[in-house]
């Protein structure tokens, strides 16, 4: 009865060795000592660590007394597993012939890594960055190993391969993170990202290609200020300064959108201002206002920023500051030792400027100055034209001869009704 039993418990281990490869040796160390990886649902062999391959052991899970595997398997050194499962993770010890410890093994199991996420994204117009996340979690350590290198572009004749393309690495920023930093890029240049997802179980790749014109998008706005305008209660003036990652260039510039809304109301208001500043106009008197910027690239590239944290803001409630007390003096600054040549210089007034704030560019209003002096004259072309036509064509006297009109010599004399008849008689 024993030797049967024997006898299908050696089928069943040949057949589990024939799964995964009975001639197969140790895998190296991928990570801590004494720690060998595994697929789910797959066959598992482990090896004990302290004896020479071919030597037969006995195997213990750690902390039971219960014999997995005897040393006359015929397996030597190795342990088989059939269909590993969550179960089967642990730790496990094997003993030669004599009893002494040849050594321990851990099982963790996961799954082969899929190719990674990848996204990139530009803050300005010389560096990008790019980021990358799993697309499934392999419960196992995992490398990324990041690289790029610029695309060849279409020449005169054929393709024209610069003499630099890299690859060149991806640095991560900071090391072992799911980010990686190109600097010094080419603006007009496109580039082949290339990040490889490793675990112990194999390798999974995923290629991108970007071009920094496509991929552009600044840091917000900061610095955003909103504060009221004295004696306008509509109003409010918001400023703000560039991103400090965007570099001051005279050629790569930003424009800017503005939204704005009272706190108790959900929709926004947006304009688009021409500076770092723009005077609101249309606020709601004595109500706090919420307002945001955003930054893009000034010819459209790539997308519009983040919007920057709100600022808020209350238009003014007061009257307009008064130059005069209410006890009727004016005010006057008091002097030290007053000089009869050189007179104080005369003090700033207090009232606002009594004319409406226009903030445009003296570019914008030499323009509109140009644009209405053409439809000007293009208006006194035209009614000159008009003019003139209605002149020519209305009749001169009660009894003079009719003048033809100004299609007359267009129609031969002899072709006319009245002359026909004329000769008939």
């Amino acid at each position: 009865m024993s030797s049967s039993c024997t006898g299908l418990s050696r089928v069943l281990v040949a057949v589990a060795t024939a799964l995964v490869s009975a001639a197969s040796s140790c895998p190296q160390a991928w990570g801590p000592p004494g720690v060998q990886y595994g697929q789910s649902g797959r066959s598992m062999t482990l090896c004990c660590p302290g004896v020479t391959a071919g030597v037969p052991v006995s195997w213990f899970r750690d902390g039971e007394t219960r014999l997995l595997q005897g040393p006359d398997s015929g397996l030597g050194h190795e342990l088989v597993l059939a269909l590993a499962d969550s179960t089967d993770e642990g730790t496990y010890i094997c003993r030669t012939l004599d009893g002494a410890l040849g050594g321990m093994v851990t099982l963790q199991l996961g799954y082969p890594p899929a190719r990674p996420v990848v996204s990139c994204r530009a803050a300005d117009y010389e560096n990008f960055s790019c980021t990358w996340s799993p697309s499934q979690v392999s419960g196992l350590p995992t490398r990324y190993l990041t690289s790029y290198r610029k695309k060849t572009v279409p020449g005169a004749d054929g393709q024209r391969v610069s003499p630099s393309t890299g690859p060149w690495p991806c640095p991560q920023d900071p090391p072992g993170a799911t980010r990686c930093v190109v600097h010094g890029a080419e603006f007009w240049s496109q580039y082949r990202i290339n990040v490889t997802e490793v675990n112990p179980l194999g390798a999974s790749t995923r290629l991108l290609d970007v071009s920094l014109q496509s991929i552009l998008r600044p840091d917000p706005p900061q610095g955003l200020r909103v504060e009221s305008v004295p004696g306008y209660p509509r109003r409010l003036r918001a400023s703000w300064m560039y991103p400090a990652s965007w570099p001051r260039q005279p050629h790569f510039l930003l424009k800017f959108r503005l939204q704005y809304r009272p706190v108790q109301h959900p929709a926004w208001s947006m304009v688009e201002p021409a500076g770092l500043e723009e005077v609101i106009t249309d606020a709601v008197a004595g109500l706090p206002h919420a307002v945001r910027v955003s930054a893009r690239d000034f010819l459209d590239a790539g997308t519009w920023s983040a919007w920057s944290p709100e600022a808020w803001g209350t238009p003014s409630t007061g009257p307009l500051p008064k130059e005069i007390p209410a006890g009727g003096k004016p005010y006057t600054q008091p002097k030290e030792n007053p000089q009869m040549d050189s007179p104080a210089p005369p003090r700033p007034s207090l009232l606002p400027d009594p004319r409406p704030l226009d903030h445009r560019d003296p570019l914008e209003q030499m323009a509109v100055l140009a644009s209405l002096g053409i439809f000007s004259c293009l208006g006194l072309a035209a009614g000159a034209l008009a003019l003139g036509l209605w002149l020519r064509l209305k009749p001169d006297g009660k009894d003079g001869p009719q003048k033809p009109g100004f299609l007359a010599p267009m129609i031969p004399v002899d072709k006319l009704p009245g002359e026909t008849k004329k000769s008939v008689c």
